[in-house]
Parts: structure tokens; sequence; C-alpha cells
């Protein structure tokens, strides 16, 4: 009799192809029937294996597939990682900065010069007592520029001078009492000490007048007749000006004359560049009348003097 198959029952399904061979020659082993007969037509069809040539047709058919796929994916990879990034052009750029302007307002040069020398600049007022003697009354409102963060500060002479109290407002509100450290009366400078100060206290940039000239613009930041912080812009009108007070008190010199709007309480505050740059502390207004207001013509110190009243070096 035929010899059955036997499988184990470890073998996955992967392993029936070995059990179809033990079929065949399970059959090959049987006595061999007679040619052309029913049995032997069964035989081949039992001997016939999986791996018929329509098999292998169906497998590398398969196996084409599959590595077709895998082609087309590195081809894929390839390709992302050899594609080189588009260029940004000159075109491109023109284009962007174009559309920001058209969509985008500005803020003027002056407006940036009064928004770098702001946190730096402080209202200042000299207190006295009344002719009673019974009310401390102010003397005197002027303005002052920070030009060390430790609480030094410029201004003029004539705005503090005589006063029993000095107090100070910073940019941030904060009010304080300050003493005068150093006085140049010939110059109409003093230096103040702040008794407090904010903790993030900016100082302000000074600059040369060395390069200044005619026509070149300026703007003067502070607190005319109390009001402000207040700005106003204008050009330099010209350089080692002199000044004589109209009580005739005061003889200056070397003044940079300017034409930017200054009043009574402007007196001790930065002109700048519009870098936001101290070239000078506004000292005086010229006016031929008893009026005391601004028709055109300003006096500042050049920030060179201001800077030896507090014994900077010079640039």
């Amino acid at each position: 009799m035929p010899r059955p198959a036997l499988y184990s029952s470890s073998r996955s399904a992967r392993s029936r192809t070995p059990a179809v061979m033990d079929a065949t020659e399970a059959v090959a082993s049987a006595a061999p029937p007679a040619e052309g007969s029913a049995a032997t037509s069964a035989a081949t069809a039992a001997a016939t294996p999986p791996n018929s040539r329509a098999f292998k047709r169906q497998l590398v058919a398969l196996w084409t597939i599959v590595v077709l796929l895998a082609a087309l994916l590195v081809a894929s990879a390839w390709h992302n990682t050899r594609s080189p990034a588009r260029k940004i052009t000159q075109d491109d750029i023109d284009a962007a900065v174009l559309r920001t302007l058209e969509t985008t307002t500005p803020p003027s040069a002056a407006a940036r010069a009064v928004e770098s020398i702001g946190p730096s600049v402080v209202r200042v007022v000299g207190y006295g007592r009344s002719k009673n003697g019974k009310e401390e009354v102010e003397r005197g409102i002027g303005t002052g520029v920070v030009i060390v963060d430790k609480g030094v500060i410029l201004t003029n002479l004539h705005v503090v001078a005589g006063s029993d109290r000095i107090g100070i407002t910073f940019h941030d509100g904060l009010e304080t009492t300050a003493s005068i450290t150093g006085v140049q009366p010939e110059n109409d400078l003093a230096v103040l000490q702040a008794h407090k100060v904010p903790d993030d206290l900016e100082a302000a940039t000074l600059r040369s007048t060395q390069n200044l000239r005619p026509g070149d613009h300026v703007v003067a930041v502070g607190f005319p007749f109390g009001i402000g912080p207040s700005a106003s812009a204008g050009v330099v009108s010209g350089l080692q000006r002199e000044f004589t007070s109209p009580e005739g008190k005061r003889q200056l010199s070397n003044l940079i004359q300017f034409d930017a709007a200054a009043n009574p309480g402007n007196s001790g505050g930065p002109l700048v560049t519009l870098d936001g740059e101290v070239v000078g502390i506004v000292t005086a207004i010229l006016n031929p009348t008893q009026a005391r207001t601004f028709i055109g013509i300003g006096f500042a110190v050049p920030i060179e003097n201001a800077a030896s009243a507090v014994g900077m070096p010079p640039f």
C-alpha cells in the first residue's frame, strides 16, 4: 500500500512544499499501474508540484513588482536629496521690500531719535521757600539727561542754582531728589546725583560734535513750560556761537545754534542727532523781547564741554 505523507506539527504554512514532495514520492513508490490508465493520470496530477511554470511566472511577476516599487522609492529619495533649493534672487528681495513699504508706515527719523533718547531724559525742578518762608515753591523747571546709569545727570546750572531741594522725575515715573555734585558756571552746567534710580535706567549715548555741520538735523527733547516730555525737530543753524543773557550775567561761547523749537523748561535737555545721540545740552534761547519765547534761535553747549563737567574723558 502507498505510504501516507507525514507532516510535523511544528512546520509552518511555508513548509508545505516538502510535504507535497513526500506525497509525490508516496505515489511513485506504489506499484505502477497500467499505462494510460486513470491511475496514471491521477499519479501525474498528484506529482505536479506548486512550483510549476505558472507558479514560477506568478512568482517572477510578484518579485518584479516588488523590485519596481523599491526602485521608485529609491529614485524619489535621491531626487529629493539631490534637488537644489530655489535661490532667492535680487528681484525677490526688491519685491519683498516694496511690499513692506506699501503695507507699512515706518516711523520718522525724528520719532526714532526721540524713542532712543527718551528713557534718559528727566524732569528737573528746583524748589525753594516762599517769601514768608512757610511754603515750598518751585523756583525753576527744566530738563536733564542721564549720562551715567548710576543716576548721574547733566542739566543747566540756572535751573537748580539757589534751590533748597531738587526734584527728579524719571522716564518711568519714579520721583526722587538729587544733589548737586559739580558745577561749570562758564558753560551754565550742573551735575546732579539722583538719590534713587530705576532698576533699568538707561544712560544716553554721547556723540562728538567734530563732524557736526550746519544743516544737520537735530531734535530737542525736554519739558517746555513743564509740559512733556516734548520733542521738536530742526537743523543746526551754526557753530561756535556766543550768547549773552538778557541781564548780562552770563557770557557763553562755542555754542551750537539750532532752530528746533525750545522754550523755558527745555533748559538742560539734550540736543540729539537723528540717531538719538547727544551732541549738546540746550542752554538758552535768543529773544530780544521780554516774552521769553522761542523765535527761531536756540543755543546748546557742545557735549564735549558738558562731559568734561563730570570728568568724563574726551572723545
